[in-house]
């Protein structure tokens, strides 16, 4: 079967972080979370990367990730506010990306097989690779899907609020995905709010999405069927997001795909906060010492 592609969202702009985590160095080599990432993903058996970005960060982005292109096929794509289905443009003053839906769709050109979806400024852990490699070692259809979900208690930081998508399953596929905008630690467990006054708890087991995704080219063609009517319809022209769950949780509804809900014990770690890249840097330097990883990733 062909090798499955990685997918990597890195256009954002890091306005919580304060600059661009995608590129911010996590050891003495210079290497970023998305150099774990694709290491990771070559250790567990895919063989190509494609990189979602802007043209504002093109140059320091590859200088970034050349390493990396002796190693991987490699295929870098631009997601732009402009890049639109044909008769549409952009509104005056639209600043804010069109969302990660749109950006996948953006490098539908690059895939023609199974491919995974990832942030670029998270750690996944190799435990995710390997079970989506898993997942595609046998047979599949078009119609299904996965996704690596997390236990909340492994996939929070101490430095302030998170955002977390909270996965409804049931005999082992995603049903449905409820987005919760504002989490905070509690010990194991968290609480969220939705006002900013009032608190509900979640527990540290419960289960959410990471944006770790696998899916076959129907996806693509769902992203591209239903893009035009979420230009049509978006209730603020200037800050609506074409997301990739909603399209994905439309398709279950629709009875077009299943995903199937992979689970990891993996600890997630990433740099939402400038505070979190010390932590980050410590546990990925205890990985290298345990001998997950070699003194040098890309030697």
């Amino acid at each position: 079967m062909k090798k499955p592609t990685l997918v990597v969202m890195a256009a954002g702009m890091g306005s919580r972080f304060g600059g661009l985590k995608q590129i911010t160095p996590v050891d003495g080599d210079g290497n970023s979370l998305l150099h774990y990432s694709i290491y990771d993903a070559m250790t567990a058996g895919f063989g190509k990367v494609v990189f979602i970005i802007k043209h504002a960060i093109d140059a320091e982005f590859r200088e970034l990730t050349r390493r990396v292109e002796r190693h991987i096929e490699t295929a870098y794509v631009y997601q732009e506010n402009d890049v639109l289905p044909e008769g549409f443009s952009a509104p005056e003053g639209r600043v804010k990306p069109w969302g990660t839906g749109h950006a996948v769709l953006c490098a539908k050109d690059e895939l023609d097989g199974p491919f995974a979806v990832i942030n670029s400024d998270d750690y996944y852990g190799r435990g995710a690779y390997t079970a989506l490699a898993d997942f595609w070692k046998q047979p599949r259809t078009e119609h299904e899907f996965c996704m690596v979900g997390y236990r909340l208690r492994n996939a929070m930081t101490d430095s302030g609020y998170v955002a977390r998508g909270v996965c409804d399953v049931q005999d082992g596929f995603l049903t449905g995905i409820t987005e919760r905008t504002h989490i905070e630690k509690r010990g194991d467990d968290a609480e969220f709010t939705l006002d900013g006054k009032t608190w509900q708890p979640l527990p540290g087991d419960t289960v959410v999405s990471m944006n770790c995704w696998g899916f076959s080219t129907l996806l693509l063609d769902e992203l591209e069927a239903r893009f035009p009517a979420f230009l049509r319809t978006m209730p603020d022209p200037l800050k609506s997001e074409f997301f990739l769950p909603t399209v994905a949780d439309a398709a279950i509804h629709d009875g077009l795909a299943s995903v199937r809900m992979l689970h990891t014990d993996e600890h997630w770690y990433g740099v939402t906060y400038r505070e979190d890249l010390g932590l980050v840097q410590q546990a990925l330097a205890k990985k290298h010492a345990e001998g997950l990883y070699p003194e040098h990733l890309f030697d």
